[in-house]
């Protein structure tokens, strides 16, 4: 399967391909509808990749590490949202990160975790995929990298969602010159 992009997007068929992959012990239920995809928008106030839309709707996949979109506890869901922000925070708090484009620090902790906490509610939207792996929640941008999220420890997973599924799932992976990055606003400072 060629790399996602706007001239090649995921298909309904490319979606249940990726779907195939998953161990069998992966429960996959009937993919969501446009209408459920619209409420969990509206609820947790995000927009899905177009790719990601697309595979929910071919399938669900669920269990512990999946975060079940139709039928999950609100506080998991919650947690898994706020997960990549509240990872940076504890490390500007714990580890003593700041970022270079923010004003400098404040010496108290506490004035720069508040600080720290201003900035990160303006940062693009990571959604959860699975475990802590996360894709860029935007409905206009399409093949975005998967990234594994860690607090600042962040690293790329894929390239686009088709090759996270290689990665993580066994199929085949790209070769080394296709890794071709997008950039993520802020979030791809930790990536370089």
């Amino acid at each position: 399967m060629t790399p996602i992009s706007p001239a090649n997007p995921l298909t309904s068929q490319g979606a249940q391909a990726l779907l195939a992959m998953l161990p069998a012990r992966v429960e996959v239920k009937r993919g969501m509808s446009e209408r459920e995809l619209d409420h969990v928008e509206g609820r947790w106030e995000f927009r899905f990749a177009p790719e990601h839309r697309m595979l929910l709707a071919a399938g669900l996949p669920v269990g512990s590490s999946w975060p079940d979109w139709r039928d999950g506890e609100p506080e998991d869901l919650a947690e898994r949202l706020a997960w990549p922000v509240d990872g940076v925070l504890f490390d500007v708090e714990h580890n003593g990160f700041w970022h270079p484009d923010w004003e400098p620090r404040p010496t108290a902790s506490r004035e720069a975790l508040e600080m720290a906490r201003t900035y990160l509610a303006d940062v693009p939207v990571m959604v959860p995929i699975h475990s802590h792996r996360y894709l860029l929640g935007d409905p206009d941008r399409i093949g975005t990298p998967v990234l594994s999220m860690y607090q600042t420890d962040i690293i790329y997973y894929g390239t686009d969602l088709v090759d996270y599924f290689r990665h993580e799932f066994g199929g085949p992976v790209r070769t080394p010159e296709d890794h071709q990055h997008a950039a993520i606003p802020f979030w791809s400072y930790f990536l370089d």
